[in-house]
């Protein structure tokens, strides 16, 4: 078998892992920053490097099931999603904590500390701990590849689900690691049918809880993921590998900063540091030891202190919980530092302080059809309120038309609940226009529309279809027709499963064409205080710009400033086009060439008339 170096992303390798170890199935629904998990796979998919089955599914709680029932057969299957896709999951994710499982099967949640690119920085060690699961902290790209084989052999061996969290700095790390092409393994499925624990009543329930207590126990004595002393050579040659007083506890890739700040620190010969790899369950062992050995304890670990509470000693172990660690964001390197030196006692550090630059917020694309969208929406529904969801549409936010961002699907279950709360006021209440993308109205947009449809209640709904799930990386839709491999496959549209919903009054436009599409929106806003009217939904359909697979029919045209230009800002402030240039008051703006697309709505959006197609 040839080796070769590779310079791999985390979430390449984990891909690589998931191959060399024999998984037959991996499942996922797209989110940062685990996305390029099965990016990375349905790309060897489509070369037909690999058997395995891959698919985006269409959220993480059908994908966990999916993967699952490939595990029941005996097969070794993963799952994939962000932090917050595990509550989208955690429904089968509790249960199947209880049923065990055949073949191995990893539930591979990537936890975003920071945030960088979610609602939240939660962390799933908890929800590992909620369900009775053991989870594997990696500190970098080579650990998430090398501990997949000992994760489904942990698996296997008590036939639980294991938890694989790499953390945003895993997953977008990139790492010099050798590598052979794996030998992939295609075992039988063969499903051993077992309605007890499988279909397990209540009553099974009780004694399957009970089984899994003894198995969470015995886990935690597993010599598999023990803690270990990291710097016990240096101790030893030291002469204090002995040493009482104070030991540092890490995990994650913060274990990883922490063994370079203590050797800059001159620490690594006097303090201990010790590596936990399984937050939980953590080792009796381990834990009565520590603290049979040592008086002072710094635990490091994001983003919650997992840890920390199973020591069980508020008085000698510092960390979160003290207040010594602070109790949000990430620890990073410079937070390391400053905690590690106030730990032993040595001297502040000083640090230059990085020149102040201004901020520019994050903004949708130059020519982004979202954007034309929008302002069609504050144009037509003033003074409304507007219900937003996930996506890279949030950023109507900086157009004044997104006013709560919640979670996947909450638009629609809260223009719901805005409807209600305004409904008695009558004619004094505010229009509701609410907004949801394409990818995110398969995810979790259809029950919520079909409830508000059987509530009675009545808003706009606009479905921002780009055609694409483009936050994440142009994953396919089910609109697409194409498999995730490049097969054909039916296609599934939204204005189907709108009208299956209920909703009898339903347009698609381009926003692109934005008299029309304004024209659309007074249609369907009329349609929610008609006499037998109920909820308009909207399509507003136009190709990302930057999704290179899909086709355009739109002719881009050039756009020039007129005279008439008297830089009010509308098209700069309001409608914040990118390729648009504020060069202040009473001066015309500038149009940078390198960043127009040349969709034109600008045209329409100025009240001057002042820019016009060259």
């Amino acid at each position: 078998m040839s080796k070769r170096r590779e310079i791999l992303l985390g979430n390449e390798a984990i891909a690589r892992g998931l191959v060399e170890t024999g998984c037959t199935m991996t499942t996922s629904y797209p989110g940062t920053p685990a996305s390029e998990i099965v990016g990375t796979l349905a790309k060897w998919k489509r070369q037909g490097r690999i058997a395995m089955h891959v698919e985006w599914s269409i959220n993480e709680k059908v994908a966990f099931e999916v993967a699952l029932a490939n595990s029941y057969a005996g097969r070794r299957s993963a799952v994939s999603m962000k932090q917050v896709g595990l509550n989208v999951a955690s429904d089968p994710l509790m249960s199947a904590a209880y049923t065990g499982v055949a073949g191995g099967f990893l539930v591979v949640v990537a936890d975003d500390p920071g945030p960088h690119s979610s609602q939240t920085e939660q962390d799933s060690r908890f929800s590992a701990m909620g369900a009775l699961l053991p989870v594997l902290d990696p500190a970098d790209p080579r650990e998430a590849r090398d501990w997949i084989r000992p994760a489904f052999e942990l698996s296997e061996r008590y036939q639980v689900p294991v938890l694989l969290r790499p953390t945003t700095r895993v997953c977008h790390a990139r790492q010099d690691l050798e590598v052979a092409d794996g030998a992939e393994s295609e075992s039988a499925a063969q499903f051993k049918k077992d309605p007890a624990r499988w279909a397990a009543t209540p009553k099974f329930r009780f004694l399957l809880h009970q089984q899994l207590n003894d198995k969470i126990r015995r886990i935690a004595l597993d010599p598999s993921f023990q803690p270990t002393l990291t710097n016990a050579g240096a101790l030893a040659e030291a002469g204090s590998e002995r040493a009482r007083g104070a030991c540092v506890v890490a995990s994650g890739v913060v274990h990883a900063h922490a063994v370079e700040l203590m050797q800059e620190l001159g620490l690594w010969e006097t303090l201990p540091l010790f590596r936990v790899r399984q937050p939980y369950p953590l080792s009796p062992t381990f834990r009565d030891r520590l603290l049979a050995d040592y008086d002072r304890v710094l635990v490091l670990e994001e983003t919650y202190p997992v840890i920390e509470w199973q020591l069980q000693d508020r008085t000698r172990v510092q960390g979160r919980t003290t207040g010594l660690v602070p109790n949000a964001g990430e620890l990073l390197p410079e937070v390391l530092e400053d905690l590690l030196r106030t730990f032993a006692d040595l001297p502040a550090a000083v640090r230059p302080q990085p020149p102040t630059a201004p901020g520019r917020r994050p903004t949708l694309c130059a020519g982004c059809p979202h954007r034309a969208a929008f302002h069609a929406i504050k144009k037509v529904f003033r003074k409304g309120i507007y219900p937003g969801d996930i996506g890279c549409y949030t950023l109507g936010l900086n157009l004044g038309a997104v006013d709560t961002v919640l979670c996947m699907g909450a638009s629609i279950s809260q223009a719901t609940g805005f409807y209600f709360a305004h409904r008695k006021a009558a004619e004094a209440a505010p229009p509701i226009a609410a907004t949801i993308g394409d990818s995110t109205f398969y995810h979790a947009g259809i029950p919520a529309l079909i409830n508000a449809v059987v509530q009675g209640a009545r808003f706009v709904l606009v479905v921002l279809d780009n055609g694409t799930t483009a936050m994440t990386g142009h994953q396919p839709t089910p609109a697409g027709g194409i498999s995730l491999d490049g097969r054909p496959v039916p296609k599934v549209l939204i204005e189907d499963l709108v009208r299956a919903c209920g909703v009898k009054h339903l347009a698609v436009g381009d926003p692109y064409r934005y008299r029309e599409f304004t024209a659309l929106l007074h249609a369907a806003k009329a349609h929610t205080q008609a006499d037998d009217g109920g909820i308009a939904v909207v399509i507003a359909r136009r190709p990302c710009l930057m999704d290179r697979a899909q086709t355009s029919d739109w002719q881009a045209v050039q756009v020039r400033v007129g005279p008439d230009c008297q830089g009010c800002g509308i098209c700069t402030s309001q409608f914040e086009c990118p390729a648009l240039e504020d060069r202040g008051k009473d001066q015309p703006i500038r149009i940078d060439p390198g960043l127009c697309s040349g969709c034109g709505v600008c045209i329409e959006i100025c009240p001057h008339h002042a820019l016009e197609v060259q």
